[in-house]
């Protein structure tokens, strides 16, 4: 798998952000989006639609949240969320090869401090094993 992070890996749709961060869609017997927490990420997923999958399954498309209320120079944030970006181009081989990756993923930052990149690289492939 090459390592790049290509524009279609991005989630830009607004209509899919919304479908994806909407109140109430996560709990339920009709959730879905799927989330879990695993420092220093809250990860929020919505699977493939089983009668969409034949033949070859795109890589998810991702969005990466920093909160401005935790972080209040965009500087900051973007060097957070170059750090995840990066983190997640390195290791997005580790999604589960023998299932079908999500569609879309959402990783929002939770820490409060900016941590080192080992760390977010630490906690990116425990969040990509999972998934």
């Amino acid at each position: 798998m090459r390592q790049t992070f290509t524009k279609s890996e991005r989630l830009c749709s607004k209509k899919v952000l919304g479908e994806l961060f909407k109140k109430g869609s996560t709990s339920g017997p009709d959730a879905t989006v799927q989330t879990f927490y695993l420092f220093p990420f809250r990860v929020l997923y919505r699977p493939h639609p089983t009668d969409a999958l034949s033949g070859e399954v795109p890589l998810p498309a991702i969005v990466i949240t920093v909160s401005k209320r935790n972080f209040k120079r965009a500087v900051d944030r973007n060097l957070v969320r170059r750090r995840i970006r990066e983190a997640y181009r390195l290791n997005k081989h580790l999604l589960p090869a023998d299932k079908v990756p999500p569609a879309n993923i959402a990783f929002l930052y939770t820490a409060k401090q900016i941590i080192s990149f080992e760390e977010i690289e630490k906690g990116m492939k425990l969040a990509l094993r999972k998934l």
